[in-house]
């Protein structure tokens, strides 16, 4: 029994933890980057955080719920879209994750700059036309620099406070 319970309270600090990364994606939505298309933000960072903390189902978890909150606070510009754009933010943040815990730590990070800014933006050419993808690129680029970049900042800095978090017994210090 006592397994059960230590299990269940690092579960519930886990979804704490993710809750916590989610709502800070809906702060970082309310940044903007000037876009043709208003939701380049910096919400993403924090799925990062989550892919390198935890799990990369984890991150891509707070990558998707982060891209629709920003999506809404934007008022859906994109409208059904923004669901495919969620699950290609997971599926980089998943990658992001499985290179980074392999400590390809800077192939990681090119690989999400370049894949959030000129690969998953590639459907949107058959969708919409190239003229939208070549005047999102460059926003996108920018917002992907800088949201790696504040995560690239912050994970060794938050590792050492998560690790203590989820190896603590029961709810006393």
């Amino acid at each position: 029994m006592e397994n059960g319970k230590m299990k269940s309270n690092r579960t519930g600090k886990l979804i704490s933890w993710l809750a916590m990364l989610t709502a800070l994606s809906a702060v970082g939505a309310a940044i903007k980057i000037p876009a043709v298309v208003g939701s380049v933000a910096l919400d993403v960072f924090p799925a990062l955080l989550a892919a390198a903390l935890f799990s990369g189902w984890a991150g891509a978890i707070v990558a998707a719920a982060g891209h629709l909150l920003s999506a809404m606070l934007g008022g859906f510009p994109l409208g059904p879209f923004h669901f495919l754009i969620a699950v290609e933010m997971a599926i980089l943040v998943w990658i992001f994750s499985a290179l980074y815990k392999n400590n390809k730590k800077v192939l990681a990070a090119g690989l999400f700059i370049i894949g959030n800014s000129l690969i998953a933006p590639i459907p949107f050419i058959f969708l919409l036309n190239k003229g939208f993808y070549l005047a999102i690129v460059p926003s996108l680029l920018i917002g992907s620099i800088i949201n790696t970049g504040i995560a690239l900042f912050a994970i060794p800095r938050l590792a050492f406070l998560v690790t203590k978090t989820l190896s603590k017994r029961d709810g006393r210090s």
